[in-house]
């Protein structure tokens, strides 16, 4: 697979392929923009089909980060790592311990988290081969997923606001995708606050907890795009708003917390046309890093998630300009978070040749 010549490299600072024999990790760290600061990034988990598809999601998610970060208004840069394997069966305190000594090898370069297929235990592991680990207990945040479904779900109430005119999520239908901890996080919210549910999972085990806790209706993983409902929320793996699942959808809103939903920039436009508004992914599902940014001696849990609810407005403001512009609201986000850094860059090359 080429590596500097797909759109999904995007000028990447490094990229950096870690292998330990002993413990049989195999794992990729990206690091896509530190302008803003140090690349912090989840640690992805996946029994990927090949190599090459491993290669594309860490470009993709770190990049994706780097967005992320800007968006929020965070000083922190884009980064992901991602480790091929089974997360269910090849899971060890030898792999996570290597894996640690791999992130430590990038000097605070890059910062690691939890993510698909990892917890806040995996990464408590790494932390004892490196102290460049974001999202634990140790640094009073603890798991970020809470914080993830929290901003999700306030993205969502605003894109039913401005798509659906609704104050509120009474009575309206939700397809989730996907019920992981953020998954399943955000569908507590939406129980609470009034929505039905019909949701779909690859485990059986996360699908029967959904229906007896929730109340929620079931249906086949493949089903989920057509169905008739008022809003889709992808909450699984990326890439699922494409030219094949595009033109079943029936949702008017798209808003949900899995990275990369759109497998091209195409595909923001193509939902755009069909009238549907979409919550750009890393716009919504900042509510983990958000609350990460907070860690430290003085950590304050209503004043982060109090942050993390003004994603609110955020994506208010990304509808908005997007009317403005007719253009779409992945376009807008992308601009936004893109017109922040730039700006870093214009301020210290000023500096540089003043000072």
């Amino acid at each position: 697979m080429a590596i500097f010549t797909p759109e999904e490299f995007d000028d990447h600072e490094s990229v950096l392929f870690f292998h330990d024999k002993k413990s049989n990790l195999k794992a990729i760290i990206a690091v896509h923009d530190t302008t803003l600061g140090p690349a912090l990034g989840g640690t992805r988990m996946w029994d990927y089909d090949n190599e090459a598809d491993a290669i594309e999601d860490v470009l993709r998610l770190s990049q994706g980060m780097t967005y992320k970060s800007s968006l929020a208004g965070l000083n922190l840069g884009g980064g992901k790592s991602v480790i091929i394997g089974n997360p269910r069966e090849d899971k060890s305190e030898e792999l996570f311990e290597a894996f640690g000594r791999a992130v430590h090898q990038l000097g605070g370069t890059y910062i690691a988290a939890e993510d698909v297929g990892t917890t806040v235990e995996d990464l408590e592991i790494a932390r004892r081969s490196t102290p460049h680990i974001s999202g634990i207990g140790e640094g009073n945040a603890g798991n970020p997923s809470p914080a993830t479904a929290w901003g999700v779900f306030n993205g969502l109430k605003a894109a039913a606001h401005y798509r659906l005119k609704k104050q509120d999520l009474r009575g309206l239908k939700v397809a989730v995708q996907g019920l992981g901890n953020v998954g399943y996080g955000l569908c507590q919210y939406l129980t609470d606050a009034g929505a039905e549910l019909i949701v779909t999972d690859i485990h059986d085990n996360a699908i029967s907890r959904a229906v007896s806790e929730l109340g929620a209706t079931a249906v086949e993983v493949d089903k989920i795009y057509g169905q008739d409902v008022d809003i889709f929320a992808p909450c699984a793996l990326g890439a699922i708003l494409n030219d094949e699942t595009i033109p079943v959808l029936k949702a008017k809103v798209v808003a949900g917390a899995a990275n990369n939903q759109l497998a091209t920039t195409k595909h923001g436009r193509d939902l755009m046309n069909r009238g549907i508004l979409y919550a750009p992914d890393y716009a919504i599902n900042a509510g983990g890093i958000i609350i990460i940014s907070h860690e430290g001696p003085k950590f304050d849990r209503g004043s982060a998630m109090k942050q993390v609810a003004g994603i609110y407005d955020t994506a208010l403001d990304i509808f908005r300009r997007a009317e403005r512009e007719n253009i779409s609201t992945a376009e807008v986000a992308d601009e936004i978070a893109l017109e922040r850094i730039e700006r870093v860059k214009t301020q210290r090359a000023e500096l540089a040749l003043t000072g």
